[in-house]
């Protein structure tokens, strides 16, 4: 399984073909709502906001190991910290697009400047820089592909 590259140029070729009318192959989110999604992972993964655990420890665990396999995030999993029906932050898909760059961007500074950080995601537990680039890679990928950007099978 391959999924995309930790390349902000590699995943903008896509995010730049998205436009805000375009149906999901999957799931409630439409284009701007998936962009604005992936952007906020960014947050998490840096400990700009914070959500508690909703699994076991031992679940975290299980989890945390599933990041370093070939296998896809499900179709339509559901977790409880995402609300597909939240309202929009942004007036147009550009501007979404925009702030999952200043996201992404603000990502590889943050654990530059702070390579032993961690930061703990509410099914993964406690990850650090390499484990948080494993769950955006694959969550990137899950959403591109939702989208019909990407293709991987599950």
């Amino acid at each position: 399984m391959n999924f995309i590259d930790w390349d902000l140029p590699e995943i903008l070729i896509r995010l730049n073909t998205l436009t805000a009318d375009k149906i999901p192959l999957w799931g409630n989110f439409s284009a701007q709502q998936m962009v604005e999604h992936l952007a906020k992972g960014f947050s998490l993964s840096i400990g700009q906001v914070n959500f508690p655990m909703e699994v076991s420890e031992e679940k975290a665990l299980q989890s945390k190991a599933f990041l370093y396999t070939d296998k896809p995030f499900g179709k339509d999993i559901k977790v409880g910290f995402v609300n597909s029906e939240k309202p929009l932050t942004f007036e147009e898909l550009e501007l979404a697009v925009d702030a999952f760059i200043e996201g992404f961007v603000a990502s590889d500074e943050y654990y530059e400047s702070n390579p032993e950080a961690t930061h703990t995601h509410p099914y993964f537990g406690p990850l650090n820089h390499e484990e948080w680039v494993l769950l955006h890679r694959k969550h990137i990928s899950h959403h591109l592909a939702q989208f019909g950007l990407l293709s991987i099978e599950n």
